[in-house]
């Protein structure tokens, strides 16, 4: 795999497959957190009236979060999934329009609801998800434009509905003969589930620059038992780069040659949405960039450090600038080491 081309203004084009949805959180009172067995669940007694404490509507969902963030940070970046034809629909492509992310192919589905979710949140940032698929499980062969794909320096592919998951035959196919696309791969659960005797999961692995699965996913995907033993599972199956997240206890990665372990950045966690997309969006533009891997942990690490710290999953996703500016704050203090 080469590495990937620039356009002529020097900005890598990126292409986001994969959902986008809208979200209303609602912040409830900490009286409504109940444990049972040592699980904590939000809980409501059928028939109350429940006053809650915050409402706040927003856009979210894996290819929104990843164009969103890879265009703050100056790429040319693209969205490619399926919206309705609603007021959900419409807030999320003026959003993108705001956000200088190209629609060209967005697919817009009349008379059916956009991806939907109504986020619980605690004033703990912990959080139940009610969540509904909507146009997201559209994204397939009719709506996949293979031309347009293959037309970028790297497609990151969120995750996928699991009867889009067709696409991946054209993915494979536009990587096989473009060999210059780099591919950011975040799996959803059914590959994740499938583990890697999956043809489709042996194949895109085998054309993955880097992979983001966190702790739970990666020990899935592999069959492994710990992360680091993940890692290297991962990295023979064909992987350049795999990053695994475990929320406060940092992230980790491999390039084959070098394992990294990169702590976090101690903040105030207000809501976690959206954090695995920002440390994608993070590490995948510092790549891009020819940054080593220290710096691109750095960057993920100090972009999903920004989102944490308000409620939902792009207010907090920084700009170039901003980034320039918290990299030279806190590398100092952000120090990599090898695991």
């Amino acid at each position: 795999m080469t590495p990937p081309s620039k356009s002529k203004t020097g900005s890598p084009r990126t292409l986001s497959i994969g959902g986008a949805t809208f979200d209303v959180f609602v912040k409830a009172d900490q009286s409504s957190i109940t444990e049972d067995k040592g699980k904590k669940m939000f809980s409501f007694p059928l028939g109350e009236k429940i006053r809650v404490d915050d409402v706040v509507g927003t856009v979210g969902g894996g290819a929104s979060n990843t164009s969103v963030g890879l265009a703050r940070l100056g790429c040319q970046a693209s969205f490619c999934g399926v919206i309705g034809d609603d007021q959900w629909g419409s807030a999320l492509m003026e959003n993108f329009r705001n956000e200088g992310v190209d629609t060209a192919l967005a697919t817009i589905v009349e008379e059916e609801s956009t991806s939907f979710s109504l986020v619980l949140l605690s004033h703990m940032g912990e959080r139940v998800i009610l969540t509904h698929p909507g146009t997201g499980r559209h994204l397939q062969d009719a709506t996949f434009d293979r031309d347009a794909a293959a037309n970028v320096d790297a497609i990151y592919l969120n995750h996928i509905h699991a009867e889009s998951c067709v696409i991946e035959d054209d993915l494979i196919d536009i990587l096989e003969r473009h060999q210059h696309i780099q591919l950011m791969w975040n799996p959803g659960g059914r590959q994740t589930g499938a583990g890697l005797s999956d043809e489709h999961n042996k194949k895109l692995l085998e054309h993955t620059a880097i992979l983001f699965v966190n702790k739970e996913e990666a020990l899935e995907l592999s069959g492994r038992q710990s992360i680091k033993e993940a890692l290297d599972t991962l990295s023979r199956a064909g992987a350049i780069i795999v990053c695994i997240t475990d929320g406060p206890n940092g992230s980790y990665a491999t390039d084959g040659k070098v394992t990294l372990h990169c702590p976090v950045v101690p903040c105030e966690v207000v809501d976690a949405a959206g954090a695995g997309d920002a440390f994608g969006t993070g590490v995948t533009w510092s790549i891009l960039n020819g940054q080593d891997l220290p710096n691109a942990l750095r960057t993920g690490t100090i972009n999903a450090m920004s989102v944490v710290g308000v409620i939902g999953a792009q207010d907090g996703l920084l700009t170039y600038a901003a980034m320039q500016e918290k990299l030279t704050e806190l590398t100092p203090s952000l120090q990599v080491t090898t695991f």
